[in-house]
Order: structure tokens, then sequence, then C-alpha cells
């Protein structure tokens, strides 16, 4: 029965495995485009036989002078990213031959043809794109406007496959999430767009989710994450994120048993913005001593001399310093090799600025369907470079000593009602280590 099936549909499923399991591979970029330029073509082609016989797939009825459908015959188009093939439905029995104008047609348009694949990657196409992409050299359409349409339509369809798809199958070890605000709809304030991608605990790295909300306020996330973890999502040991007010509290809400880090990189921005040009950088040196100490007491310790050396010179950046401090050193607890990649969200925020580059240049794309699309396509291109992190044997086991610390922790806190007066060095390095 599957022999039956539309060639398009069989590459449209290679393309899912592909996006899938196999993106990290050096060949995925140049696979998925040809996977994508393939999927292009037989889609493009089977609608160009549809229109020229006046019926879908197994439909019955019509007019039968057009002809009927006779299997398919493979063709190849050699492009820049090598030979593509490709599926190319046959007609028989028709009043006149049946000629492929499309055929035709891409054999000079190889190079639009690659740049239509990538674009249905990075943010899915619209109308005006494929309308763009199928018209000959008279500017006549090759395709039907309906046509068009239901490519179009499919393209979206496939987004919110990937915003439903299970993830059970992955145990998240360390989980990121980060924000840019969007002007999802014309003329209105930008709006925030979410992002969550996870570290598993083969190394791997996986892009989780994304979800437009209206502000960027603790329910918002609450809601995004309750969305994750309905669909498999467990209890990470650290959670990663920048300091907005909203996250912060939907990650303690969210996430009880897993620790929190605050994002190093806007902790290191915010200081500067602080601290004279002058004394910036003996202030970032001892700064990031801190934060790159070999363990959470040596930390405290060392931050109890910023503060004491620049607390009346300096109170707003050592006020900052401050805050917040605990989970600045979070991942301290984590094994030393891993720290480097755990401390910041700089991942999503380089994939941020791609997109916002793109979308200075796509006068199309604003709108929420669009937006989200090319956020996703963005880090599906950028997820090839994404370098899974090594996780030794004894490594696993200071991570599993961790779980049992942390779940050791939430159920000791679950037990007993806050008491702030105890002084700890914690509390002593900062009054307001949890937001």
């Amino acid at each position: 029965m599957a022999k039956r099936l539309p060639a398009s549909m069989r590459t449209r499923q290679n393309l899912s495995e592909l996006i899938e399991g196999r993106l990290s591979s050096s060949a995925g970029r140049s696979e998925l485009v040809e996977l994508a330029a393939r999927l292009i073509i037989e889609e493009a082609l089977e609608e160009e036989s549809r229109d020229a016989l006046g019926r879908d797939y197994y439909e019955r009825g019509g007019d039968a002078d057009r002809g009927y459908r006779n299997g398919v015959r493979e063709g190849r188009l050699k492009t820049a990213e090598g030979i593509i093939s490709f599926s190319a439905p046959q007609i028989a029995d028709s009043e006149e031959p049946f000629r492929s104008e499309i055929r035709q047609h891409l054999k000079g348009r190889t190079e639009a043809l690659e740049d239509l694949a990538i674009e249905l990657l990075a943010r899915g196409l619209s109308v005006r794109d494929i309308e763009e992409a199928f018209k000959d050299e008279s500017g006549r359409l090759l395709l039907s406007k309906t046509a068009v349409s239901e490519i179009g339509a499919r393209l979206w369809a496939d987004y919110q496959e990937f915003c439903r798809r299970d993830l059970g199958e992955h145990e998240i070890i360390y989980l990121f999430v980060d924000g840019i605000a969007e002007r999802i709809r014309p003329g209105q304030k930008r709006e925030p767009v979410l992002a969550a991608w996870g570290i598993a605990t083969d190394g791997k790295k996986v892009l989780l989710g994304l979800m437009a909300g209206s502000k960027e306020d603790a329910e918002t996330v609450v809601a995004f994450f309750q969305d994750l973890r309905a669909r498999g999502l467990g209890d990470p040991l650290l959670v990663v994120s920048d300091g907005a007010p909203g996250i912060i509290k939907a990650i303690e809400t969210c996430f009880p048993r897993s620790a929190r880090q605050r994002c190093l990189a806007h902790r290191m921005r915010n200081l500067a913005a602080k601290v004279p040009e002058d004394q910036w950088p003996e202030f970032k040196a001892r700064a990031q001593a801190v934060y790159q100490a070999p363990s959470r007491a040596i930390a405290r310790d060392l931050a109890e001399g910023v503060v004491n050396d620049h607390e009346a010179e300096l109170p707003g950046a050592v006020a900052c310093f401050r805050d917040d401090f605990e989970a600045c050193i979070a991942h301290l607890r984590l094994p030393i090799t891993h720290r480097r990649a755990i401390r910041t969200t700089n991942l999503l925020e380089r994939l941020f600025v791609e997109e916002r580059r793109r979308l200075k240049i796509i006068p199309n794309a604003f709108g929420e369907k669009p937006v989200l699309k090319l956020m996703f396509g963005a880090m599906i291109r950028a997820a090839e470079r994404w370098r899974a992190i090594k996780i030794t044997t004894f490594e696993r086991r200071q991570l599993d000593a961790l779980r049992k610390e942390l779940d050791h922790d939430y159920k000791a806190e679950s037990g007993l009602e806050e008491n702030h007066s105890v002084a700890t060095p914690q509390n002593r390095i900062s009054s307001s280590s949890r937001t």
C-alpha cells in the first residue's frame, strides 16, 4: 500500500526523520536542503498533474479525455547542492500528450529552487514566495492558486506537528529558556516569543519548544512550561535563564526540584553598565574569578572580597553583583567540563540575532505564523553546529549525586516555612538569591 502513496509524502517523511534525528551530522545541511528541494519539486509536479486531470489521487470522475495517472518516473536535476533526484507523475491516455511545464521551467531555475528550499526550512513559504518560484518567463503562473495555497498550508502543519511531538524520549538534564521581543502584529508593540532547548543525558542538544506570548510574565511562561511538561519533559538538574522576573518565578513554580542558573552573559552586561569604564577591567576580572571559581564555597569567599572592596564607591554595581547571587554560581555544582556550556543562554542569543537580521530583509514575514516558522527554521539550520557535550561515567555519577541532593533539598524545603533570620554564607552575599 505504501507504494501507492504520492512520492512527496515519502519525501516529507524522510525530511521529518532527518530534522528529528540527524541534524548534528556533518552532512546534515546538504541533505536537508536536498530533501527540502525534492519535496518542493514533487509537490509542485503532483499539483500540476492534479490541475491537468481535474482530480486528486484516487478521486474518480472528471473528464476521461484528460487521461489518468500512470505511475511515476525518476527525474534528476543538477544544482549547487549536487544532483537532486525526484519522482515525477506520469499521465497516460490524455487527448494531447502531457508535458510538464514545471520540469522544463526548473532546469534553468536551480538557484531559485535552492533558495526556496532554504526558505521552506527557515520560515515556511508565503503564497507570494511560491508563486514567484513557479512563474515562467512571461510571468504566467505554472500552478493554480489553489495548489499554491495548499503547499503553503502544509508548511504550517509541519510546524504544528513539531509543537505536538512527544518529549518523553529525551531525558533533559540542562534546560535553557529565553525570549525575544518581536513585532508579531504590524503596528503593534513587540511581543515575546519564548524558546526552550535542552541537553539530554547522552550530551545531545535538543530543541524543545517555541511559543508566542502576549507578554513575558509568570503566567505566560508557566503556560509554556506546562505545555512542555504535558508532552513529557521531566525535571532537569539545572534551568538556565536571564533575569526576567516572570521567567524566574515560572521556573521556581514549575521546576521546584531543579537548580536555577542566572545567565552570566546577561549579568556581566548588567555589571558593565554600572561600573565606570576605567574601573571595569579590574571589576570584570574579579567578577569572572567569582563566577568561575572551583566551588561555590570559594566563590562566596571571593564575592565577600568584591563586596568589601567596592561597596562604598560602586554601590549600584555591588547591589547588582549581590542580586540573585546563588543563581549566578549554581553551575558550580555541576561537572567542571560542563560549566562553560551551561552558564549562559548564548546559543539562543546568537540564533535570535540571526532571526532579527532575517526579519529586516523579509517584508512579508510579520505575523505570528511566519515569525514562529522563521525562528523554528533558524534553529533547525543552526542545529548542525550544536555539538554534543561529552558525559563520562564519573560525571554521570556526579549528576546522579546532585539529583539526590536536589531531591533532598526539595523535600526539606517543602516541609519548612521560610525563615530568613538565620545568617549563613549564602545570605550574607545575597539577601535576594531567590527572586
